[in-house]
Formats: C-alpha cells, structure tokens, sequence
C-alpha cells in the first residue's frame, strides 16, 4: 500500500496555505493565497469568510496536484488557524451576516472596560484563564449580534450559528454537517470552563452569548466529519484541529511539561507546556489549553509580545535601512560591543506580561557615537529581552517547569538569522534550538491529524516527526547579560503609563 499522507490547512491572519506531508512529517508540497484585511474604522479590523474559504479549497487542490499525488492517497486533513477571529452565519443559506471580525481588532475595549470597572476581570480569568480584553472572542461575537440587525432574534430563533475559523471552515468543507471547534480554539474565547473543559454557561451570561450559536468541542484528534466529496474530489476525513500557536506546539514536539517554544513573526507568542496543571498566572501570562487527545487536557502558559519582526519593518520605513531584515541583522552584528543602546518598541503598547496599552516606543542610551549598527542590534535585542520577560514570568508562574535544563524552540521569520538566535540564547541565558523547517505550525495541524486518523498511534510517535534543529548555547557571560537586562527594565519602566 502507498504511504499514507496527511493535508495541512493553515488559515492564517494575512495568508492560507496547505501543505503536503508524508507520515514522516517531510512536506511534499504546498500553496498559498494572501488574504486581504480591511480597516473600515480605526481599530477595526476584518476579513472576508468567503474569500477565506475558496482560498482554503483552492490551496487544497493545488498542494496537492503540485505534488503530483492523488487525493485518494490522503489519508486525514488537519486544520490549524488565526485564533479568536469570529463568523457568524445563517444556518440555512451558510452567508455570513458580516465579515469576519479580526484577532487584532480592538472594537470592543470599551466593553472590556466596563466589566473591568464592575470587577469582573479576576472571575474572567478564574474560569477561562484569560484576561479581558477585546483580543478574545467573546466580545465580538455578542458585538457582531447587537450590531447587525435582527441578529439577536435570528440567533434566539435557532438560525444563527456562530465560531472561529476553524469551525467556520470545517462547516463549509462538510457541507453544513458539521458545527464544531477544538479544546485549543475553545479556549479563546472567554466563553469556555477551562478546567470543565466545556462552554460556560457563567461567561456565556456575562458577555451575552447565547449557547446554542456555538460549536460542539472536540479533542484536537477528533471527528471533525469528511469534507463533501465535490469539494476535493471525493471525501477526506478531517481529524485534525489546533488554533495555530497550540499547532505550533505541537510541530515543535512541545508534548511534555517544561517544553516551550517561541515563534518570531510579526509579533512574538511563546507557550509553555504545563502538562495537566492548569496554573493559574500571578505575572498576568494567560493559561490556555495545549492540547487535548483522548479526552486528557494538557495546559500551557502564554505570552504574546506585540511587536518582534515589525521592529525590524520599523528599521526600514522609519529609518531608512534598506534590505530588509537581512540588512538590518548585518549592520546589528557590526554594532560597538556594549553600546547601551536600548530600543523598546512599544508602537501599539506593550503585551505580556505588562498589558500596558498606553505604553509607546522609545530609544535610549544614545551617544554620540552611535549610529544604525547600534539602534538595529538594539531593534534585534528587544525581542530577546521581552521573551527573557515571559520567561521569568513562567518561572515564576510555572516553577516546576524549570527544574532541569531548559531550552527554547523557535520557528519563524525571525529565527532564520543564526546571529539572532545567538543573541536570543545569550540575552536570555537559556539553550535555543531553531527549527531546520519553518511551517511547524502546519505540520502540527497535519501530526493531530495524523494521530486522529491512525497514522500514528499517539502524540508521542507523532512528535518524533518534528523538524531537525540546530542547537545554539549561550555565550555571555552573566554579568553583561545581567546588565542588558537591567537597562531594559529601566528603559521600560519609562515607556510606561
């Protein structure tokens, strides 16, 4: 019999893309469309589902003829996506009632706010693990139901179904058989029990979403149905769902406590498998779920850094560093040894584990004879220095998870730099392995499919499918690493509101 092979789809917040994997975890092909994002007010933020998902089936059909195989030869299809982004469509038409509202869009902090001053946020993160924040799905969803009109109604009268991309997707490529999500997905919305691991009906009350719009959970190794037949030319199991860091996780092998990985795009998200302890955050990381398989939830702590590769964009348009990242990666290796320049880029506030939205960004230490090496080695050492930021939080949220040698795996754009991920090891004082194939998220989504559907037998042989990595120790010693990161608290402390 031929190889079985597993079929990614990674819908993602500025592009969709597929790839083809064999069981080996080796990709075989792939195909891709950007999406494009509209801004119809300021923070505002939104997409078009249905241009979303003719994408989806148009890089389907095409990863797969790229590699010359045959539908017939795969064997699961997983789906992996931008997290907290929402749809809400009729039941009976599949229209959606609006465009899609964005991770990204902040069209509902005044909500957040209110709840905030009523002291509602610590029951909020008691129960989800979440902080309040506009980020998060819940808010949109009941945003998208006062807003257009007649929704609430059409919603009490069963005619409204509601979820991520992922569930919106999945219900598109089953023909409407199918309205389901995952644990991971889930787990972002303000709206699920994370330690009941089901809806809540508390957080459904508090942010007025009413249960019966929303998908069936499932484990990330469920039975998410067979996409209909005229879609790829006949009907492929879907047995693999995770929101796309969680996917991440997983391509990385992040399957045991203490396991972490950062991933370095435009901004920055770092987990930390937690096994089945579900901490809760004293250094304000959100607890989240990582995976559940066979009905056994494992947990991670997160931290998002807002800005990582848009500094280095910042570089290009704003001072004029032409060449792109690698340009600016070749003037910061050439920087003065110990300059004491320090870049904190705060452009839209800081994230974890500050939360300041009125934080802005700021260089300090400029001397006279510092120049662009010095302000882009700088740009480069703020991401290093806000993950050393989350990884104090997680050990002092999670300390158990540090006990023995700890090493950070990273994947994205950013991590294609040997210099950097040096710089990261040195400044963080902690072991970097960078991924050799940088679509680990893709490949998780296609690993939890592959367990779904009896290519593996479980995660375990699953994560034995993840990337080769190269290992990078740190070098520096602990004093000037120690006063690199003094200089960086100070200099963030003075951003701050």
């Amino acid at each position: 019999m031929a190889e079985p092979l597993l079929l990614a789809l990674d819908q993602g917040t500025t592009s969709t893309r597929a790839i083809l994997f064999d069981a080996k975890g080796q990709a075989l092909a792939e195909a891709g469309r950007p999406l494009k994002q509209t801004y119809p007010h300021d923070g505002w933020v939104e997409h078009d589902a249905d241009e979303i998902f003719e994408a989806c089936v148009a890089v389907l059909r095409e990863a797969v003829q790229k590699a010359a195989r045959r539908m017939e030869e795969v064997a699961a299809i997983g789906v992996t996506n931008q997290r907290e982004t929402v749809v809400i469509w009729d039941k009976a038409s599949g229209a959606p009632i609006h465009k899609a509202i964005v991770w990204q869009d902040r069209r509902t902090a005044d909500v957040c706010e209110r709840l905030r001053d009523r002291g509602r946020e610590a029951r909020v993160t008691e129960v989800t693990g979440l902080l309040l924040d506009p980020y998060f799905s819940g808010t949109k969803i009941a945003w998208l139901l006062d807003n257009v009109a007649g929704a609430r109604a059409r919603a009490a009268a069963g005619e409204l179904l509601a979820g991520t991309i992922d569930s919106w997707v999945i219900w598109k490529l089953t023909g409407g058989r199918v309205h389901a999500t995952d644990a991971t997905n889930a787990s972002r919305t303000l709206l699920f029990d994370l330690r009941g691991q089901a809806w809540s009906d508390e957080m459904c009350d508090l942010f007025e979403v009413p249960r019966n719009i929303l998908p069936e959970v499932l484990d990330c190794t469920g039975d998410f149905g067979s996409t209909e037949s005229e879609v790829l030319g006949r009907a492929i199991p879907i047995r693999g769902v995770a929101g796309d860091q969680q996917a991440a996780l997983m391509g990385q092998g992040c399957i045991r406590p203490g396991e972490m990985k950062a991933t370095y795009g435009t901004g920055c998200f770092m987990l930390i498998n937690t096994g089945e302890t579900a901490p809760p955050s004293r250094s304000r990381l959100l607890t989240t779920v990582a995976a559940r398989v066979d009905g056994r939830t494992t947990y991670a702590l997160e931290g998002a850094i807002f800005i990582a590769g848009a500094a280095l964009q910042w570089l290009e348009e704003g001072l004029g560093v032409k060449g792109g990242p690698h340009e600016a990666g070749r003037l910061a290796a050439s920087a003065r040894h110990d300059h004491g320049v320090v870049l904190v880029p705060a452009f839209t506030g800081l994230g974890a584990p500050w939360w300041d939205a009125g934080a802005r960004g700021a260089i300090f230490g400029l001397t006279r004879d510092a120049g662009l090496p010095e302000i882009c080695q700088a740009a480069f050492d703020a991401s290093a220095l806000q993950t050393r930021d989350l990884i104090e939080a997680m050990r002092a949220d999670a300390p158990e998870a540090f006990a023995g040698s700890v090493e950070l795996r990273i994947d994205g754009g950013m991590s294609r730099s040997a210099w950097f991920a040096q710089r990261l090891a040195d400044l963080t004082g902690v072991g970097v392995c960078r991924a050799t194939f940088q679509e680990t998220t893709a490949l998780g989504a296609a690993l939890f499919a592959g367990v779904g559907a009896g290519v593996f037998k479980d995660v375990a042989e699953a994560a034995s499918a993840r990337p080769t990595t190269e290992a990078f120790a740190h070098e520096m010693d602990v004093r000037r690493r120690e006063a690199a990161y003094a200089r960086w608290l100070d200099a963030v402390a003075r951003v701050r509101t």
